[in-house]
């Protein structure tokens, strides 16, 4: 499975959702690429080999597998990819908060790196299904967790009832009793949660569609689900993800998931969302009181 995401997105997005479960070879072909795009547009696939130190053969199998139909294609996208990049401001700031302020713009400025494994077509799939389905159940584990209850919250609010479990083997019991009508969102920032993936055999087994929110795109997870929707990490690394574990990315794309079912909905989506802002107004005026 190669990359399967949008045809525009850059090559390093689609390093940081693939080099995982690579080869080897093609693995340390595409972490060279990321490290250093202004070499590899100077660089032909032999050169490249020589300095990772493997075949030329790797070299361009390494860029079939990120999506091009060869090296040279692969060049002229992180040609783009560099014209396009953001230019270096000023000094850092080593205070504290010139260190959140650049967490703050270093995230921003891969906001576009999030949505780029997504397609119209996957989007449209699970917005619909997300809709008509007669029972819905969200699974997260782990440090995915909580963005598993912030989306089954999200979803009720909005009017489509949503079910979250936090034990493990609770979430598939209730994976076990689902309907081929049914839909089981599945959110895994690694894709490799064996919890996680022992859900998605009980409501593959019960034939619910299964969806999947996940970072990398020839994951475990990604691979087992009917329907998954890659966003591809903001950290510049594997290494990254293994020592930050950011799920900001995946947070952003739940959210606009639901904004997105809302839209769908139409008017029971606007009419879900008074009656919750008419629940939340009455809150407000208790808490006063």
């Amino acid at each position: 499975m190669g990359w399967s995401g949008a045809d525009d997105a850059p090559a390093t997005a689609r390093i940081r959702a693939l080099a995982p479960s690579m080869h080897a070879g093609e693995r340390r072909v595409a972490e060279a690429i990321a490290a250093d795009l202004a070499t590899t547009v100077e660089s032909t696939a032999q050169d490249l080999a020589d300095a990772v130190g493997v075949g030329r053969a790797t070299v361009v199998r390494t860029a079939q597998t990120l999506g091009y139909d060869g090296y040279p294609q692969l060049r002229v996208a992180v040609t783009r990819e560099l014209a396009l990049a953001t230019p270096a401001h000023a000094p850092e700031d080593p205070s504290l908060l010139g260190r959140l302020r650049r967490s703050v713009s270093h995230f921003a400025s891969r906001l576009d790196h999030t949505v780029s494994g997504l397609t119209e077509e996957a989007l449209a799939s699970v917005v619909a299904a997300l809709d008509a389905a007669p029972r819905v159940l969200v699974v997260a584990n782990g440090l995915s967790s909580p963005l598993g209850l912030d989306l089954h919250l999200r979803l009720t609010a909005a009017g489509r009832p949503a079910e979250f479990i936090h034990d493990s083997l609770a979430q598939r019991i209730a994976a076990r009793q689902m309907t081929p009508a049914d839909v089981c969102v599945v959110i895994s920032g690694s894709g490799a949660s064996d919890a996680t993936l022992a859900v998605m055999r009980a409501a593959g087994d019960s034939g619910a569609h299964v969806i999947a929110v996940t970072s990398f795109a020839r994951s475990a997870v990604a691979e087992k689900a009917d329907t998954a929707l890659i966003v591809p990490p903001v950290g510049e690394s594997f290494r990254d993800e293994l020592l930050h574990t950011s799920r900001a990315a995946l947070m952003l794309i739940t959210e606009a998931l639901v904004d997105a079912v809302v839209t769908h909905r139409g008017r029971r989506g606007v009419a879900a969302r008074d009656a919750m802002l008419r629940e939340v107004e009455s809150a407000i005026r208790e808490s006063e009181r």
